[in-house]
């Protein structure tokens, strides 16, 4: 089969399944008590760890230990962190491309405590003005099936070259108050919208529906951690609660819970499974994550996916009605 021939699937040799944008670094994690300023000035804990990391990092490897044709595309900074992160990716099998920052590769520390809860201080150092080139996201763009943007800012720009090649967009708000213009621009130029509750919790109906009223969402999920989720589709007339599944190993940390959601949820949504069944395979993939120590140390493959979903789905009670 020549570059210009198809499969019966209608793709290419080299086109991707799913192409994500930005999001990678490099997660010190600590590991702590509890989550608050102890007395006193300094305090021992466990060895720190390093670990390749960040949301967007998270939603690539997902998708690839699932079995998608994934590309991964960022900046990052010619360093230790950086070079740690290709040879990650070289480890794991990922298809990278990325351009050099001068601003180097993107850190943060993340604070764990024993039930696997965690606070992330993310450093934030790509300046606001930074954009990836047209002239380097768009031949991939051109080849990919479905795109996944980070809220990361230097790919805001290119929702009018995706929604121009009618290619299907996702996105992470993750702790979004509902108000941040950074995080709306996502909100409303995606297709498919995640979010946590976390900080939404007394306006949950509506900021779910802001996003399926004003954007051009399908639907938009909002995670909420041992409570579950909430799945709003566009024109319906309530919100929907899914209870959390049962995690079938103990909870040590919940670093990279939320990416394995997404990324599990839209493969089944791409399988073209009902709204309950990506819920379901969401739940799994993120309790699953749950049980591995560090950020995106470890994810669940298509057969365990499918594996554990069945033994969740004999009871899991599904959706109930909310708002």
């Amino acid at each position: 089969m020549t570059s210009q021939e198809q499969d019966s699937t209608g793709r290419r040799p080299g086109d991707h399944d799913v192409l994500v944008v930005g999001g990678t670094g490099v997660d010190t994690i600590v590991r702590v008590d509890e989550l608050r300023v102890p007395p006193g000035d300094s305090l021992f804990v466990e060895p720190l760890r390093d670990y390749v990391g960040h949301t967007g990092n998270g939603v690539a490897l997902g998708w690839h230990a699932l079995g998608l044709r994934t590309k991964f595309i960022d900046f990052l900074g010619d360093d230790p962190q950086g070079r740690t992160v290709l040879e990650h990716y070289a480890r794991q099998g990922l298809d990278f491309g990325y351009l050099v920052s001068p601003h180097g590769t993107p850190r943060a520390v993340n604070l764990v405590d024993p039930q696997g809860r965690r606070f992330s201080f993310y450093d934030g150092r790509h300046p606001d003005d930074l954009r990836l080139p047209r002239d380097f996201y768009l031949p991939h763009l051109e080849r990919s099936a479905h795109v996944h943007l980070s809220i990361i800012g230097h790919n805001q720009d290119m929702y009018e070259d995706i929604h121009r090649l009618g290619v299907t967009s996702s996105t992470d708000l993750h702790d979004w108050d509902g108000h941040n213009p950074h995080h709306r621009h996502y909100a409303l130029h995606s297709d498919y919208v995640f979010l946590s509750a976390a900080a939404i919790h007394d306006r949950l109906d509506t900021v779910l529906r802001t996003i399926t009223d004003e954007g051009r969402a399908r639907f938009v999920v909002a995670t909420d951690g041992a409570d579950g989720c909430y799945l709003l589709e566009r024109g319906a007339e309530s919100v929907r609660h899914f209870p959390a599944v049962r995690p079938e190993r103990p909870v040590v940390d919940s670093n990279g819970a939320g990416d394995a959601f997404v990324t599990a949820f839209l493969h089944a949504y791409f399988e073209q499974r009902p709204l309950e069944e990506c819920v379901l395979a969401g739940s799994v993939a993120g309790a699953f994550v749950c049980g591995s120590v560090g950020t995106h140390t470890e994810f669940i493959d298509l057969p365990g996916l499918r594996a554990a979903s069945a033994r969740a789905a004999a009871g899991w009670p599904g959706a109930d009605p909310c708002i």
